[in-house]
C-alpha cells in the first residue's frame, strides 16, 4: 500500500521500519544498582555525580522507524526511531471508530489537527494485522553500527509519496508551538471541553 520492501544490505533510511528494538523503560526514583556488593535500589538524585554506574532495567521489544534524516544515517554515530504502536492507543478519538466513514474522518481531518502521530496501515508482509501508528512523543536511540548489523529486523519502508510525507509530519511536530488550547475558553466552553479531555485543568479565569 504505502510501503516498500528494500533488499537487505540497503542503507539504512528515514522511514525504515524495523521490528524488535529495544525499549528501555528507566524510572529515576527506582533505580537498581548492581554492584560488587549485591544489587540495591536507590534514586537517580544519588548517582548523578557518581559517574558511570552499572543498573538493571526493564527492557521490551518494540517496532519503530528511523526518524534520523538520510545524510545522518549514513555516518551519525546514533540513530533516532520513534515507537510504533497500535493506533487507537495513540489517538483517543479512534477508540469507538468502526465506519469507514469515522476512519475517514480521523485518518484525513484529525491528522492535520493531531502532530504527534503518523499513520501506518495494515500490512501482514510488516506484521501489522492492525491500524498502528507512529508516536512522535516516544523516541529510541541505538548505535548506528549496531543496527546496521540487525537490517533483518527491518520489515520494510515507507515509500515515496509515504516518506515524504513523514519526513514534513515530523518537522511540524519539533517546530511546533506548544500552548494549552483550551485557555481561550469561557467557563462554560472549558466544562464542554473538560468532559472530552478529562485531565485538563482550567486556568484561573474559567474557575466556575
Amino acid at each position: 500500500m504505502i510501503y516498500d520492501f528494500p533488499d537487505p544490505t540497503a542503507p539504512i533510511r528515514q522511514g525504515d521500519i524495523f521490528i524488535g528494538i529495544p525499549r528501555i523503560d528507566l524510572s529515576l526514583k527506582e533505580v537498581l544498582v548492581a554492584d560488587e556488593d549485591g544489587d540495591r535500589v536507590t534514586n537517580w538524585e544519588e548517582l548523578a555525580n557518581q559517574g558511570p554506574v552499572k543498573i538493571i532495567v526493564p527492557v521490551r521489544p518494540v517496532a519503530a522507524i528511523v526518524a534520523t534524516q538520510d545524510c545522518d544515517a549514513i555516518r551519525s554515530p546514533d540513530i533516532t526511531l520513534c515507537e510504533i504502536r497500535e493506533f487507537r492507543e495513540i489517538e483517543r478519538k479512534s477508540k469507538d471508530t468502526a465506519s469507514a466513514k469515522g476512519w475517514k474522518s480521523i485518518l484525513t481531518q484529525h491528522a492535520r489537527i493531531n502532530q504527534k502521530w503518523f499513520y501506518l496501515p495494515p500490512n501482514e508482509q510488516l506484521g501489522f494485522s492492525k491500524k498502528m501508528g507512529v508516536d512522535f512523543l516516544v523516541t529510541l536511540r541505538v548505535p548506528r553500527e549496531d543496527l546496521e548489523n540487525l537490517r533483518l529486523f527491518r520489515r520494510g519502508r515507507l515509500n515515496d509519496t509515504a516518506d515524504e510525507h513523514f519526513r514534513e509530519r515530523i518537522g511540524e511536530f519539533f517546530r511546533r508551538y506548544p500552548y494549552d488550547e483550551w485557555y481561550i475558553l469561557d467557563s462554560d466552553e472549558f466544562l464542554e471541553y473538560k468532559k472530552e479531555y478529562k485531565d485538563v485543568e482550567p486556568f484561573p479565569w474559567q474557575a466556575s
